[in-house]
């Protein structure tokens, strides 16, 4: 089978830094599914893996998790799918990733594919869905409510809210939570897309958030979710989050956060990771599975949209740099996909 992936760990302008390369197609055990690649994403994280993780015994690592395919063999031990069947899924930090024409991947991390949106439209969601959807239920436990109930108890602001997991959260808070919604972007087109997407206000994250907020009259919310650059907003995040209130974040800060500014206010740190289920095999793995499903659920009844931005072509060596490259300028909206080889 055909693969895409990286013998040495190296800029992306550098000619190497992806190769395409053939390789023996596996077989699934257990309960793996082998899943004929139909379309994938790009993340953040495939960028952060390719500078940080070097290949071992001279063989190629090869990236991407998010995944739309076709199961064309199960394992022994898989109970839930069977051949033929169109899913989705985010797949395992580590295991080889879906820049391939095959791919194996556990069958309790999988769900099925939406129908109503295409392959390309389902592949930009899966792993920013796992991600705000554990930020949002799992970590800081959002109250869900589907009551007509306008009433504000509960306030989120999200930090880089124009991003891959951002379109998603601010959908998922939207339409399952009665949380009142503050996105920050910082562009005019960036900000036009956080509104569209279900926040209550959009804010500026170039401007002290204490300021941005005091401006719409908001003086303190309840719960922060930090998406990028949290350690340049974190000063003004324990300034705004309210006594007892719950941060959480899943980027990668440059420098230490000072957590004691948060000890006076009791205020919780949460951190989301959407590989913790896969890579410890814990007990309660396949509620990524669940969830998934549950997305596609709210995709076939109009509720939730694509987050896809862009599509960049075939899946090819040369397509997956340019990704990696405008991922790595930090000025994406929404998310990059790739379809077919």
């Amino acid at each position: 089978m055909k693969a895409i992936g990286y013998l040495h760990s190296l800029e992306i302008t550098q000619e190497n830094s992806l190769i395409e390369f053939e390789q023996s197609t596996p077989s699934p055990t257990g309960h793996d599914l082998l899943v004929k690649i139909v379309a994938i994403s790009v993340n953040p994280v495939d960028t952060k893996v390719r500078m940080r993780a070097q290949p071992e015994n001279g063989e190629h690592k090869i990236l991407g998790w998010d995944a739309v395919g076709e199961v064309v063999e199960v394992g022994d031990a898989v109970s839930i799918y069977k051949k033929g069947d169109k899913v989705w899924y985010a797949g395992d930090l580590t295991r080889p990733g879906t820049n391939a024409e095959y791919h194996l991947v556990d069958e309790r991390i999988v769900g099925h594919k939406p129908t109503s949106v295409s392959d390309a439209q389902a592949a930009a969601f899966p792993l920013t869905t796992i991600t705000a959807w554990e930020l949002l239920f799992d970590r800081l436990q959002i109250e869900q409510s589907t009551a007509a109930d306008t009433r504000h108890t509960q306030q989120i602001l999200v930090i880089g809210a124009a991003g891959g997991v951002g379109s998603i959260l601010v959908q998922l808070a939207s339409k399952l939570t009665n949380a009142l919604i503050i996105g920050t972007a910082s562009r005019e087109e960036s900000q036009k897309w956080v509104s569209e997407l279900g926040a209550d206000h959009v804010i500026d994250h170039r401007q002290p958030l204490s300021e941005e907020l005091e401006q719409i009259g908001i003086t303190s919310v309840s719960h922060v979710i930090g998406l990028n650059a949290t350690e340049k907003h974190f000063s003004e995040i324990a300034k705004v989050i309210a006594p007892q209130g719950k941060f959480a974040l899943i980027d990668d800060p440059s420098t230490p956060l000072d957590i004691s500014l948060l000890k006076m206010k009791s205020v919780s740190l949460h951190w989301e990771f959407m590989y913790t289920r896969s890579m410890f095999a814990t007990d309660d793995m396949a509620k990524q599975g669940e969830l998934l499903n549950k997305v596609a659920g709210l995709i076939d009844a109009g509720e939730i949209k694509t987050t896809m931005g862009q599509h960049y072509g075939i899946i090819s060596a040369d397509n997956l740099k340019r990704a990696h490259a405008d991922l790595e300028s930090g000025k994406t909206i929404g998310k990059i996909v790739l379809e077919g080889f």
